[in-house]
């Protein structure tokens, strides 16, 4: 499906700001070698933010070809974490968060325990 990026494995986020003016070939050049280090052909979906904190850009492949979107937003910034060497994992909670304005980091939200029935 065109730009079904639930079917992520793994999302990354390139912390700091990226050229906004990059298309997708630009991004795969950071994933690769700049910023991420990674391989851009694998189930992963590749965040980007400007500098300006209100532009966020998804690099995703879907196995025959990329896909780029781009999200304007009218009012207010991404909580985007702002260390330009650091690289982020990300889960899809997070990536809601992000999406709300939320930090990635929400002091009450509430953490998933691992339970062990003992018998």
């Amino acid at each position: 499906m065109f730009g079904d990026i639930s079917k992520a494995d793994q999302l990354y986020i390139a912390c700091g700001y990226t050229d906004m003016r990059k298309s997708i070939d630009g991004l795969i050049h950071l994933v690769q070698h700049h910023q991420l280090h990674l391989n851009p052909f694998q189930n992963h979906l590749f965040l980007f933010c400007g500098r300006k904190r209100d532009l966020m850009k998804a690099l995703y492949w879907e196995g025959d070809g990329f896909v780029l979107l781009y999200k304007r937003l009218e009012f207010g910034q991404y909580q985007w974490p702002m260390d330009a060497e650091a690289v982020l994992s990300i889960t899809p909670q997070e990536f809601r968060w992000l999406l709300e304005g939320l930090s990635l980091h929400q002091s009450k939200a509430v953490k998933k325990l691992a339970f062990t029935p003992s018998m």
